[in-house]
């Protein structure tokens, strides 16, 4: 289940079902019933205090308080407001318990032995204040484990947000299909581990809700990965560029070009600068070494059309330079990765960057960290919402007409048309220098191999992420592609099975 759902989405889910003919109450029903399964994890002697809300989501706790008690749990229901006041299949839920409802108290939580929060769930949009504020506050601080219905409370459900103040929950069941605000940052490191509940909704429902968030993972995009064939050889395989800074600098651009060819270009070669070339060329074995000494050199290697894949940024400088390289390599019929110093020259002048890809045919992916997308996108995005690195990520990708694939532990990448990805794999340990190169060097390498620029974004993050696991704790960015070959392994395994 890779499609990630926006709370909007979700309640379009849930109308189309409810319109099908399933009435609201069972679905609810399933819902609550999946949280008591949760909770009925833990013995029976422990205390179970259920938070309910205004909403659906405190029907769902109402239903899954009832059935906690049907089991021989001891169960208390605190409300945030006046059962009076519930609506619809919220109050059936609550008629259905048929037992004392007390007014939700910070002080409620004192001998809690496992929480149930169902006060708001992924459908908030606005800042928690006031009484409900210190509930959550009070939740967090019991120490007792926090079941999460649907999402933990205070959290946006489309950003990941926190809307003031969240609940922090050991587990999350969500139904049907994930949020984006299980996956993206801080929302998931509130939500515990996530479990999806089936309660009746039929997949063929996302045929009209059409959802463009995805989870990054190989079923995205593993139909339109390059799997060498056996008649196959190193040209047919394409040629990446990889552009070097000066011989202070090469570093970089060596780990991006290692890289590509990792990810399976048939040929890498460095461009070089003279004063480099002893350095490139002494630390590089299945790497080509060429000179290219700026604007002019570059394009005359890159009148070459078997050379079908560029990346430019790591360790090239900031600066009037490096805007020339990318100018001139933009110049041209190939894909194109651009990355670091490349992005941050373009800083002052970014409509002069996208004019020139909107001018180019061929795809372009931009790889910024998120200190590097605030210096090129600044303006593009201060009309949406700062809080969500998703609607960031997508307003730059339509803006400047290229892929945008905006680094971090919860990296997002998104297409010009609106498709989006966010990546989950990655571990802490990733977080070194010059890991990000090596990203770049993926992407360029797969873009060799002619997959779609969206595509080869997505699965060079999450094969990165997986040779970040692979390489395990303590790793450095030499690392990376070394630990790919494993990983490729696995996955060809998985796709030729």
């Amino acid at each position: 289940m890779i499609e990630l759902l926006t709370p909007e989405e979700m309640a379009e889910c849930d109308r189309l079902t409810i319109t099908a003919g399933t009435p609201g109450i069972s679905l609810m029903e399933k819902a609550g019933r999946a949280v008591a399964d949760a909770v009925a994890r833990h013995p029976l002697d422990t205390r179970v205090v259920v938070v309910a809300g205004p909403g659906n989501n405190g029907g769902d706790g109402f239903i899954a308080a009832r059935v906690l008690a049907e089991c021989g749990y001891s169960v208390r229901v605190l409300l945030l407001g006046d059962v009076a006041a519930l609506r619809g299949d919220a109050a059936e839920a609550a008629r259905l318990w048929a037992r004392p409802v007390e007014p939700a108290a910070p002080e409620g939580f004192m001998s809690a032995g496992v929480i149930v929060d169902a006060l708001f769930g992924a459908g908030l949009n606005r800042t928690v204040e006031g009484a409900a504020r210190a509930i959550i506050e009070a939740m967090n601080a019991s120490g007792a484990p926090i079941v999460a219905v649907d999402l933990p409370s205070g959290i946006n459900g489309a950003s990941g947000a926190v809307m003031g103040a969240a609940v922090r929950a050991r587990e999350s069941v969500t139904f049907f299909r994930r949020k984006a605000g299980h996956v993206l940052l801080p929302g998931r490191l509130h939500a515990g581990q996530v479990r999806v509940a089936d309660i009746g909704i039929a997949d063929s429902v996302l045929e009209k809700v059409r959802p463009q968030t995805f989870a990054n993972g190989p079923a995205l995009w593993s139909s339109a990965f390059p799997i060498p064939a056996l008649d196959g050889h190193k040209y047919s395989r394409g040629h990446a560029v990889v552009v070097s800074g000066d011989m202070s600098f090469t570093g970089a651009a060596r780990l991006a070009a290692r890289g590509a060819l990792r990810a399976g270009a048939g040929l890498v070669t460095l461009a070089s600068p003279r004063t480099a070339l002893p350095v490139n060329a002494a630390a590089s074995l299945a790497v080509m070494v060429r000179a290219a000494d700026g604007p002019d050199e570059l394009r005359k290697l890159l009148e070459d059309k078997r050379l079908n894949a560029v990346a430019l940024g790591p360790g090239l400088g900031v600066g009037a330079d490096t805007t020339a390289l990318v100018e001139t390599a933009l110049d041209g019929e190939r894909a194109l990765v651009l990355d670091a110093d490349a992005l941050t020259s373009f800083a002052e002048k970014p409509a002069a960057l996208f004019a020139a890809i909107a001018a180019q045919t061929r795809p372009v992916v931009l790889t910024p960290h998120t200190g590097e997308f605030s210096r090129l996108f600044n303006e593009v995005v201060q009309d949406t919402d700062r809080s969500s690195k998703l609607s960031m990520a997508r307003a730059a990708a339509k803006v400047s007409g290229a892929v945008v694939l905006v680094k971090g532990p919860d990296t997002v990448i998104a297409a010009p048309e609106g498709r989006a990805t966010i990546n989950e794999n990655a571990p802490p340990w990733l977080a070194t220098a010059g890991a990000g190169d090596v990203l770049a060097g993926m992407i360029a390498g797969l873009l060799a191999q002619h997959m779609p620029a969206f595509e080869a974004a997505c699965a060079a993050a999450w094969l990165h992420g997986e040779a970040g696991n692979e390489a395990g704790p303590g790793l450095i960015s030499e690392d990376l592609p070394e630990a790919l070959p494993a990983v490729y392994r696995r996955v060809f395994e998985q796709l030729e099975s």
